[in-house]
């Protein structure tokens, strides 16, 4: 039977993610405390893993109640309070040493800083995961999972199915009674290229990726939908009308008009 397996957030953009057993949709349409602060340099860019490997060389937690990002690093551990001024300082201070960069932490609760920020939650398949995994000698799923770092995954369903909810006439799903609509695949950048554990990149990912992702796109995806074959994941949208439900691991999931 379809259903949520398992729902992940990234409390800091491009640092650690944390599963949660249920997550409430914001007003902007994204899971609660995803991409809940993030690192800007003087210049107002993001900094993140495709600007920089070193975020593989810290291990992090956040803990959504009080606040706190715990971060591991090779010389120790460090503790921020990212939800008062002065802690977000503090972290900017050591995150911006750490880099090499001047920057600032910043924080939006209602939104969250995703990278299509008009969009909402990322969906992708246990069977996709194990099917991609499968691509490569040494890379595990949830390795994989790591890489891809998306917010919903739906077991009990057939590798690509969240390729169909894209293109013209594409249905929608619902997961609990959340309805969530396609709006695009999401191509791939660097980041899924690395092990997440070393930064280290993986030889010929993407060749192969590309490669054996047109030899199994499925054949009930709209492939004009697709720009390229460097893609895996679905970028969604929930409606307003469902902004401020919960999706919880779980819940059955149906495929709707």
């Amino acid at each position: 039977m379809a259903h949520v397996e398992r729902l992940t957030v990234y409390p800091v953009k491009a640092l650690d993610g944390m599963d949660f057993e249920s997550a409430s949709i914001r007003p902007g349409g994204t899971l609660a405390h995803d991409r809940e602060f993030a690192l800007f340099d003087d210049a107002g860019e993001v900094v993140n893993g495709k600007r920089t490997d070193r975020v593989h060389d810290l291990d992090t937690a956040f803990d959504p109640d009080s606040g706190v990002l715990t971060v591991e690093h090779a010389d120790g551990r460090e503790t921020f309070a990212l939800r008062e001024e002065a802690g977000r300082e503090r972290a900017a201070d050591w995150l911006g040493a750490f880099f090499d960069v001047d920057l600032t932490v910043e924080r939006d609760d209602s939104l969250g800083y995703v990278d299509r920020r008009e969009m909402g939650p990322s969906v992708i398949s246990t069977a996709t995961l194990e099917t991609v995994a499968g691509w490569f000698d040494d890379v595990t799923v949830d390795g994989l999972r790591r890489r891809m770092r998306a917010n919903v995954e739906v077991g009990g369903v057939p590798a690509f199915w969240e390729d169909r909810f894209v293109g013209a006439d594409a249905p929608a799903f619902e997961a609990g009674g959340v309805r969530i609509e396609g709006v695009t695949p999401c191509g791939r950048c660097v980041v899924p290229q690395r092990d997440p554990d070393t930064g280290e990149e993986t030889p010929d990912f993407r060749t192969r990726f590309i490669e054996r992702r047109e030899e199994t796109f499925p054949e009930w995806a709209d492939r004009d939908a697709f720009d390229h074959f460097y893609t895996l994941m679905l970028i969604g949208r929930v409606p307003e009308a469902d902004r401020g439900e919960t999706l919880a691991v779980g819940d059955p999931v149906a495929v709707v008009e």
